[in-house]
């Protein structure tokens, strides 16, 4: 299917919303005072990977009551597709990581390839700690890079999800709730 807006309104009109706004707030509500608890004390670094993290990060930061520095990477095997592939690199991040915790925050920990690499990215950059947070932890029935997010608001069956950052073919981020596509 061409990734057209017709296209794509369509598959909004067909999609099944999983999870409301009040549901994710109140995820991430959860989320955001257990990384408070583990965090609070250590001055991280909270990276953003983006462009997915953009809705997650917005919704995360202003949760998060204690003195922080954001910065972000880009890195990507999707480009708009729905199977991914090598690791682009677009933008590592400027702040200083080395000896530092880090949070690296993305939307969804799916089969995990992207999260691990920027997390192995910060470490070889000499990261004294990473830890991850995601919107959703996708369940898969097959072994993933990443086994498992260090803290994660929601969790969802397998399905190909989008909204609230997450995108189908580069379209609804912006989706009014998390959404999974029927085909």
């Amino acid at each position: 299917m061409p990734a057209t807006p017709e296209a794509m309104a369509a598959v909004r009109r067909r999609a099944v919303r999983l999870f409301g706004d009040a549901e994710i707030q109140a995820a991430v509500d959860a989320m955001a005072a257990a990384i408070t608890h583990r965090l609070r004390e250590s001055n991280p670094l909270v990276i953003g990977v983006m462009v997915g993290a953009v809705v997650p990060l917005g919704m995360l930061l202003p949760r998060l009551d204690f003195p922080l520095e954001v910065d972000y990477v880009h890195a990507t095997r999707y480009r708009s597709e729905t199977h991914g592939g090598e690791i682009s690199w677009l933008r590592a991040p400027d702040t200083r990581v080395r000896d530092r915790v880090v949070l690296v925050v993305d939307d969804i920990l799916d089969e995990g390839v992207t999260l691990a690499a920027i997390i192995a990215r910060c470490q070889a950059l000499g990261a004294r700690e990473v830890l991850s947070a995601v919107l959703v932890d996708k369940q898969l029935q097959r072994p993933r890079a990443l086994a498992r997010a260090d803290f994660a608001a929601l969790v969802a069956d397998d399905r190909y999800l989008f909204g609230y950052g997450m995108d189908y073919h580069g379209y609804w981020r912006n989706g009014p709730g998390i959404f999974a596509v029927e085909t």
